[in-house]
């Protein structure tokens, strides 16, 4: 508990929770950092390092932290050496993760576990989860303590909300005199003691009764305003904040999301809520709980100074126990969410799945698996409310006893002739004023506190940049083509990667593509063909190089107008939930049935949906249809060919059809007078192009025209015939077959088979770094590093962890 102090007893290391699937690495290295005085956070740490989805290894690891000026001694140990590490490190948990070992006591392990929070585990536990590889992390001489963190402003969550300062204005007026009424109810009970029954006047009995009835129903009638404004205030903030934030998620590009889980976005969407809740009841109620304490603690003093004393010293008290309670309720509340989120992923991973779960009969290992997140949600929920009850326990004691000595100590008063019992009441209602409004003060303090924990969870959403704007002129630019309509692709030196301690997967690519010509292109699976779609298409931005459409920039043209030319069937594409006809008009509101049967004819699928019952308003839906797999991929190119496009980008779109369906299908496609971008790897596909970019290594290997059979190799080139000035060593035409040697050597005997084509078989020997790339802290790149646990003990880490050398979370 000193701990989280801070008070200088120890070193405070601040728990950083990832955000992103495969961050875990970069999370502990933020949190050591500012256990040293670095302070920081998980989005400017993104923002200066970006992780893949494959994760980082212990090799990158040690370079991030060279480059935050820590220094890193990767060690390999038994966990009976734990206690010797210099503390806190990082430990490689379970193959696939980093933790931050951060205390070893005798019987327990405290771990900050960037997926779960704080954990302290048992050593048992730790010899089923440790790996047996450690990072020590330590500040080096040029290291200096500095804030670096992205601030997260109200305004900036909420956005541009209409009527929200009126509302405001409304609710604190009719909150005000709700307050006003409240405060002037004490004395009626003071004049009643003090002066009615001494007296013996019932008329002023009767006035006085009279009077506060009035009072008491214009307090009845300003709280049913208050209500009525604080219900409209709630709905107007919520529709517009959750549409403004919706827009904005909208906006934010596809690698946001594929690197994280479904239920994580869901939570801190549904972060709203909570921030809205506060800000409409808890903060509003604050401001005025404030004022009422104020004057309710005046009034007090005025009836006696030694009796409000009393009750100052027990708020005090009260507020330091809240105090006291914060750090741990915020880290408890965070790990409750994060399980809950987690909890929330893997039930819609089951429900999506289902099927895939029944054939492969795992029904009572997910089950099992869900449980186990449920049972750790639970226990983070029980773990809040036991804290709720022990601080409630502890202030009722203490507001107990606070009444009694202030009415020991008010009877002697009244004894002595010095108080009245009328005074002595009326105190005592202020008081019961004062500490109800003091106590409500300081929870709601704890939820405005805890709204920023929420606030930081959607600040993920609403801070994190969207994809570009889309330029308005693009084509009224002077430098444009003359084809309007269909327009020329032009890649120069493009190279691709998916984060800086990974390879290229495209490494110095260059073609151009004409319009209205149909390019297939080709290469072994895994070999960047998806990756060169997404980064035409503007998904994933170029490292280096450019994209140009008739000779413009694809950052001046605008995605928004690049996606417009471009009508897409990649291979993660979905149906959503509606008819078909929907599906293919992608939900136009006025859709064109007629052009819409036209596109399901050109994508050979109008006579299926014709012998269904119901025809185009057949259902379908992303978990549910009617549909086989390759009447999905017909109704999706339907669906791209309904936007009328210039450029059609096909990514194994017809690898679900037979042959003859898909030799129908591709026909059609040929004939329309647009660019088309195939990637296939049938043989049967490829010939329908009139040209095919083979794709090995990150590069162009092969260009060939169908049509004249020209070959031509290396990885630069244009639309025309002719060899690459830089990469083609030779052509030779011999009995139509082609080696195009690469231009570091043919080094090994391996060889990329060639599709047939009209000149004959095509084979191109290459060198092994055009077929293989090995990572650098990979099986080909074990780096040994040999260092001292303890004064004599001399241990050897692994600079790579795991067979992939890649830890994710």
């Amino acid at each position: 508990m000193l701990e989280r102090l801070a008070l200088g007893f120890r070193q405070r290391m601040p728990l950083m929770l990832q955000t992103e699937a495969a961050e875990c690495g970069l999370a502990c290295l933020g949190m050591i950092a500012g256990y040293h005085g670095h302070e920081t956070d998980l989005a400017t740490l993104r923002g200066r390092f970006p992780v893949s989805l494959k994760g980082l290894t212990l090799g990158a690891l040690v370079q991030l932290a060279a480059r935050m000026e820590l220094a890193s001694r990767p060690v390999k140990l038994d966990i009976d050496a734990l206690s010797k590490l210099r503390l806190p490190c990082i430990l490689h948990w379970e193959f696939n993760h980093f933790v931050v070992l951060r205390e070893v006591s005798s019987r327990t392990v405290t771990i900050f576990d960037p997926a779960m929070g704080i954990r302290k585990c048992s050593f048992d536990e730790i010899s089923r989860s440790f790996t047996g590889v450690a990072l020590e992390l330590w500040p080096t001489a040029q290291f200096s303590p500095l804030r670096e963190r992205r601030p997260v402003r109200l305004q900036r969550l909420i956005g541009r909300i209409t009527g929200l300062g009126a509302s405001i204005a409304h609710v604190v007026t009719l909150a005000l005199v709700l307050e006003v009424l409240m405060v002037l109810q004490p004395f009626l009970m003071q004049w009643v003691i003090d002066h009615v029954l001494p007296s013996a006047d019932l008329d002023l009995l009767t006035t006085l009764a009279i009077g506060f009835t009035l009072l008491l129903l214009m307090q009845q009638v300003t709280t049913v305003a208050r209500g009525w404004v604080l219900m409209f205030l709630g709905t107007t903030l919520s529709l517009q904040w959750r549409s403004n934030v919706f827009m904005h998620l909208l906006r934010l590009p596809v690698t946001y999301f594929e690197k994280r889980h479904l239920g994580d976005v869901v939570s801190r969407f549904g972060a709203i809520d909570a921030i809205q809740r506060t800000l409409t009841t808890s903060f509003l109620e604050a401001m005025l709980d404030g004022l009422v304490m104020s004057i309710t603690l005046a009034m007090m003093f005025v009836f006696s100074a030694p009796l409000a004393w009393i009750a100052v010293g027990t708020m005090a008290l009260y507020a330091f126990g809240r105090w006291l309670w914060f750090v741990p309720l915020r880290d408890a509340t965070e790990a409750q969410i994060v399980h809950t989120a987690k909890q929330q992923t893997h039930f819609l991973e089951t429900v999506r799945g289902v099927k895939t779960i029944k054939l492969f009969r795992q029904q009572d290992e997910r089950r099992s698996r869900w449980l186990t997140l449920l049972v750790n949600q639970i226990n983070a929920d029980l773990t809040i409310q036991k804290m709720a009850l022990g601080y409630r326990a502890l202030s009722g004691v203490l507001f107990g006893l606070e009444t009694i000595i202030i009415i020991w100590l008010g009877a002697r008063f009244v004894l002595g002739g010095t108080f009245t019992v009328g005074a002595l009441i009326a105190f005592m209602a202020f008081k019961l004023m004062f500490d109800t409004r003091v106590s409500a003060l300081l929870d709601k303090w704890v939820d405005v506190k805890m709204m920023q924990l929420q606030g930081e969870r959607l600040a993920d959403i609403v801070l994190h940049a969207p994809e570009p704007a889309s330029p308005a002129t693009w084509r009224d630019a002077a430098e444009l083509s003359d084809t309007p309509s269909v327009p020329i692709i032009e890649v120069r030196n493009l190279r691709f990667r998916y984060s800086e301690h990974e390879p290229y997967v495209l490494d110095g690519v260059n073609f151009r593509i004409e319009a209205g010509e149909s390019v297939a292109i080709t290469g072994v699976s895994g070999g960047g063909k998806s990756t060169l779609i997404n980064v035409l298409l503007g998904i994933l931005p170029p490292t280096e190089g450019e994209v140009l459409l008739d000779g413009v920039p694809v950052g001046h043209v605008g995605l928004d107008k690049l996606r417009q030319l471009a009508g897409t069937v990649l291979q993660d594409d979905t149906l959503f939930a509606g008819t078909i006809a929907e599906n293919i008009s992608f939900f136009d509101p006025h859709a064109d049935l007629a052009w819409v049967g036209e596109c399901a004819h050109v994508a050979a699928i109008h006579d299926d949906i014709a012998a269904m019952p119901m025809g185009y308003n057949t259902l379908v839906g992303d978990m549910g249809t009617v549909l086989s797999g390759g009447q999905k991929q017909r109704v999706l190119l339907a669906r791209a060919l309904y936007k009328r496009p210039s450029v059609l980008f096909l990514d194994e779109a017809t690898s679900h059809l037979d042959v003859e369906r898909e030799r129908e299908v591709n026909a059609a496609i040929a004939t329309l007078p647009i660019t088309r971008v195939i990637v296939a790897h049938r043989p049967e596909t490829i010939v329908t192009a009139s040209r095919e970019l083979m794709l090995a290594a990150g590069r162009i290997v092969r260009d060939v025209r169908h049509a004249d059979t020209t070959r031509r190799s290396g990885g630069g080139g244009n639309g025309g015939g002719g060899a690459g000035a830089e990469d083609a060593v030779g052509v030779a035409g011999v009995a139509g077959a082609v080696d195009a040697v690469d231009a570091a050597g043919a080094v090994g005997g391996a060889r990329v088979a060639g599709e047939t084509g009209p000149a004959g078989t095509v084979g191109v020997p290459v060198s092994a770094g055009v077929v293989e790339a090995v990572d650098s802290v990979g099986a080909a790149g074990v780096v040994d590093v040999v260092g001292s646990v303890g004064a004599a003990d001399v241990v050897e880490a692994e600079g790579s962890v795991g067979a992939a050398g890649a830890a994710s979370a």
